[in-house]
């Protein structure tokens, strides 16, 4: 059963994607592309072409094409990024979202941890209003010299190794730096077991760690905007097999998914409840087998 030493209750994890997941739109596009005087699309179109042009990781395009386009222009230091990040909007009830659904989880026995990991800016979703929600935020991120400004990608998030996070928050190995990532762990110091992890994203670059989750028996979910309502990505996902369930992403109360968490929540807690009898009898018929052993070497 994952969990602490100290807290025996089950541990659950819900990670996030950060833009059209959590966000209608791309953070970069909700006032930082703006102040360089730059249509939104045009940004993504050179750096897209950078991209293919030089055979750059997109990430890294973005993010160079970022300060490039900044240079005499602005300053990008990380006090400006988090100020940008504070004009992020949010989908409807997020805010409340957290705390309502820790209050769910405890009230079913389990304790909740959310994370993010998202190919945005690091520096931005620190700036957000909900930023203190998260036990983690991994996310791309600069880094900033001694003047503060932001001269280089300390950390680029794309969707293929964005799968490593999700095997740190399943060993309890955060920090991204730690090698003991990829340390053999017994099963019974597995800090939160895939099959006690919900991901919900909106798009292809969450599709490595939608499979990876629901594949190892969680919950793999998929949002789509609540006004627009098109939802032909997540239909195209579910038929492909790498959700679970779908839903928009409205977080309000009584939404149809905060209905969806709670069933999610109901199905692990009766799960680990299952599981923990099993393995209390379990080792109860060893220790009988280990006596029986015993008297028949005695006797």
């Amino acid at each position: 059963m994952g969990g602490d030493t100290a807290d025996r209750r089950p541990i659950v994890a819900i990670c996030y994607d950060f833009d059209k997941t959590l966000s209608p739109t791309d953070m970069q596009a909700q006032g930082y592309i703006q102040s360089l005087g730059l249509d939104v699309d045009a940004f993504w179109r050179r750096s897209g072409a950078l991209a293919k042009a030089s055979n750059m990781d997109q990430n890294l395009a973005y993010m160079y094409t970022m300060l490039e386009e900044a240079r005499g222009r602005l300053t990008v230091s990380l006090q400006a990024l988090h100020a940008y990040g504070a004009r992020v909007k949010l989908y409807p009830g997020v805010r409340e979202w957290f705390g309502r659904t820790r209050r769910a989880a405890e009230e079913r026995g389990l304790r909740l941890e959310h994370y993010i990991i998202s190919s945005g800016l690091k520096e931005m979703i620190e700036g957000t209003t909900i930023a203190g929600e998260f036990k983690q935020i991994y996310a791309s991120a600069f880094y900033f010299d001694e003047r503060g400004e932001a001269r280089w990608p300390a950390q680029a998030v794309n969707f293929t190794n964005k799968t490593q996070f999700l095997f740190r928050i399943e060993k309890g190995v955060l920090d991204i730096n730690d090698p003991a990532v990829n340390a053999a762990v017994p099963p019974e110091q597995i800090r939160i077991p895939f099959r006690d992890m919900i991901y919900i994203g909106d798009s292809d670059t969450d599709i490595p760690c939608m499979k990876l989750v629901s594949s190892r028996g969680g919950y793999a979910i998929g949002v789509y905007d609540p006004v627009e309502d098109n939802r032909t990505k997540v239909h195209n996902i579910m038929l492909d097999g790498r959700i679970d369930y779908f839903a928009p992403a409205d977080y309000a109360a009584n939404a149809p998914l905060d209905a969806l968490i709670n069933k999610i929540f109901d199905h692990i807690a009766a799960t680990e409840a299952l599981r923990a009898v099993s393995f209390s009898q379990h080792a109860e018929a060893m220790d009988a087998r280990a006596k029986a052993v015993e008297r028949s070497i005695d006797g």
